[in-house]
């Protein structure tokens, strides 16, 4: 249940609280006074796109906020889409805050302070609030919904849901399938492919070659450097009569000297002296090693080089990188592999779409199945609906055809109406007059609200195009809803108002040079003034006001 609204800076309204009954609320005024700008916030809230020009003149930023209630232990989906989200208040569980804030440029959205994305917004107040104005009239008229109806009514939820699972993992499926079509090569593209796989496979790559190439060609190039290099460092270190070697030796000797003085610490010296030169002795044979290993012949020399251009060659055809080449084999191979496995993949493509295909049309058949066995009890409950609406004689058929197969299943629906006996039944698409469209959409709300768990309804001038019996007759169909739902009428007509548990009146005024627009909730004498504003004004408009107000409350 709504109950409260708070608008800050929206259009001509500048600030407005307005703590909404829990029955049938009634919201009347002038015409132009602003209850239209009370709709637009409520469809802002819920997620509605926020246009700059909808902020009040001279204010930075626009203002909508909400509390919404909801009865323990109902509208689980709901509760599971805020728990999932982290939504749900731990002090109040059962209550729903939700803020909108919109500036030219930007908007944020609140539920219970945290902010959320518009499309969880709008997910959230979808079961909060049903919202139907008059100009919404002509969706009923539009056979694409009648399934829409037909199943919210018979609470196919789950029925629907199994069948466009199904639906669109058989339509996965046969995208995949296109898929693979389109990738598949020619036969003329597939022996390209082959011969360039058999090229880069008969090259024998492994990753990094191409580094490890660079280096022992440089190393190769720049032999002789290195040979001289590593020939003075021996020396140096063990060959020549001056090299490190000789020297240690000839400190070895000094230290065996101080072996008769002090054995223990010439003991330790010696040691360390002996380590040294075996590291000096050590560092020198790897030197004369490396030094064998960089001596290559010119035909290695010239297979190196022979190599490194025949990597080169394929690193620019396929490359740019060695890695690159090495991954387009792999994926030369993996379509190749697909080009030789066609059939195979096709006949298991077949065999899969066959399988989702069953289990689609099962559930397809059990949903239309379903629905053909509720589509007499919607006929009957549709046309008691409208009879109370002033087509006494009213009658409603719900024509099967089949269509194509889809998310939906397989069935197409059309409601055919006929407002008076010995007339024919016609699709509601051809019924001329605004207000039977208007009565025959106010049916079906009724009728999806006992189906619904929806607990706030919200009509803006549903009585649009009807008056007199017609009038009342609404007026008591949104009294008689108002007791298992709330409901929120913006509505012309004293018919309809008159109903109304609780009433409130919009009202724009002029204050310093500005328009501003108020809401208020009326207590009885200001409604009966205005009922009577609604009927035309005057003495005889009063008594008539407080006369029907009085039979209202005799009836209530």
């Amino acid at each position: 249940m709504l109950n409260w609204l708070s608008v800050q800076n929206l259009a001509i309204v500048q600030e407005a609280e307005v703590e909404f009954g829990s029955s049938f609320n009634a919201v009347t005024g002038e015409t132009g006074a602003g209850k239209s700008v009370f709709m637009g916030a409520l469809s802002l809230l819920f997620g509605a796109r926020a246009d700059k020009s909808a902020i009040r003149n001279g204010a930075r930023q626009c203002e909508i906020s909400a509390e919404f209630s909801i009865a323990p232990g109902t509208q689980p989906v709901l509760r599971a889409i805020l728990e999932e989200n982290s939504l749900i208040s731990p002090d109040s569980p059962d209550t729903i805050l939700v803020r909108r804030v919109m500036t030219a440029t930007s908007s944020r959205n609140f539920i219970n302070g945290a902010s959320v994305t518009l499309a969880l917004l709008r997910t959230i107040s979808s079961y909060l609030v049903d919202v139907h104005a008059a100009n919404e009239n002509a969706s009923i008229l539009d056979s694409a919904n009648h399934l829409i109806v037909l199943d919210r009514f018979a609470g196919l939820h789950d029925e629907c849901n199994a069948v466009r699972t199904a639906w669109e993992a058989l339509a996965a499926l046969r995208k995949e399938r296109e898929q693979f079509a389109e990738d598949l090569p020619s036969p003329e593209e597939a022996n390209r492919l082959r011969r360039d796989r058999v090229e880069i496979e008969q090259a024998g790559l492994h990753a990094g070659e191409d580094d490890e190439l660079e280096a022992r060609h440089t190393l190769a190039a720049n032999a002789h450097t290195v040979l001289e290099i590593a020939s003075a460092t021996c020396s140096a270190l063990t060959e020549s009569e001056e090299s490190l070697s000789s020297r240690l030796a000839d400190c070895r000797r000094m230290l065996l000297s101080l072996d008769r003085i002090e054995p223990v610490k010439a003991g330790e010296f010696l040691t360390a002296l002996d380590g040294i030169r075996d590291s000096i002795d050590g560092l020198s044979c790897d030197l004369a090693s490396f030094a064998d290993s960089v001596e290559i012949n010119e035909n290695d020399f010239n297979e190196m080089e022979a190599r490194m251009r025949l990597i080169q060659t394929l690193k620019r055809r396929y490359g740019p990188t060695l890695d690159d080449v090495l991954e387009h084999l792999e994926n030369l191979s993996e379509r190749l592999n697909a080009f030789d496995d066609a059939a195979l993949k096709r006949a298991e493509f077949d065999k899969q779409e066959k399988g989702l295909y069953e289990v689609w049309h099962k559930a397809a058949e059990e949903l239309s199945a379903k629905r053909r066995q509720t589509a007499r009890e919607l006929e009957e409950v549709l046309s008691s609906e409208t009879r109370k609406l002033g087509f006494l004689q009213a009658s409603y058929h719900i024509e099967f055809s089949t269509a194509q197969d889809g998310a939906n299943g397989f069935d197409h629906v059309e409601f055919l109406f006929s407002a008076n006996p010995g007339m024919p039944l016609i699709p509601l698409r051809d019924v001329a007059s605004s207000g039977e469209v208007a009565r025959v959409m106010l049916a079906v709300k009724t009728v999806l609200a006992n189906a619904d768990d929806i607990p706030t309804l919200v009509f803006d001038e549903i009585d649009a195009n009807i008056g007199g019996e017609t009038a009342c007759r609404v007026g008591e169909e949104l009294a008689l809803l108002g007791k298992s739902k709330q409901i929120i009428s913006i509505s012309h007509l004293a018919q309809v108002a008159v109903c109304a548990d609780t009433h409130f009146r919009v009202v724009k005024s002029a204050e310093d040079n500005t328009t501003v627009s108020r809401i208020a909730r009326l207590d009885d004498a200001a409604r009966v003034k205005e009922i009577a504003r609604m009927l035309g004004g005057g003495e005889s408009a009063l008594t008539h006001a407080a006369d029907m107000l009085k039979k209202r409350k005799t009836k209530a």
